[in-house]
């Protein structure tokens, strides 16, 4: 084996590396970006079953404020209207109750990328704890379901950019 060879070979395989890191990276920072998720958001969710029969098919909607560090989200929310039995309600100023969010983004090549946030709500009587998981439809909007802690209930989230 001659040390040209050697050399051309050493040579081929380092630039076709460098090509395939370079490939890479243009693959998941240009093609498959993570998508801006950080801003203000309305959530609506749909009860579709509760231990407690009154919260059946009831309506909350939410607005949140998300920021991302890396893969983790933080954020807060604040309850902004219910429909329920007990009617139509919109809540303004101190009326508004207040959630703490944590959660992740999961980044997906295959597949839809997802989103779960942990709220923590300090409601009119006792703090609640509700979980979302998000797919993530487009960089407007996120549905998938939710489960909470009151009455065991759980049901569909829709999440967009625009109030409903």
């Amino acid at each position: 084996m001659e040390f040209s060879s050697f050399l051309a070979d050493i040579l081929a395989t380092i630039v076709g590396g460098i090509s395939l890191t370079c490939l890479f990276f243009v693959t998941k920072e240009k093609i498959f970006p993570i998508p801006d998720i950080t801003g203000r958001w309305y959530i609506e969710v749909t009860t579709i079953n509760s231990a407690y029969r009154p919260y059946d098919n009831m309506v909350l909607r939410y607005v949140i404020m998300i920021w991302r560090e890396g893969n983790i989200l933080k954020g807060s929310a604040e309850k902004i209207y219910e429909n329920s039995l007990n009617g139509e309600q919109e809540y303004v100023g101190i009326h508004r109750t207040r959630a703490l969010l944590e959660g992740y983004f999961e980044k997906n090549y295959l597949s839809r990328d997802k989103v779960c946030l942990h709220a923590v709500e300090k409601g009119h009587g006792r703090e609640s704890t509700n979980f979302y998981e998000l797919i993530v439809n487009s960089k407007l909007e996120m549905t998938g379901k939710f489960q909470s802690m009151v009455a065991d209930q759980d049901g569909t989230v829709r999440c967009q950019k625009e109030p409903f």
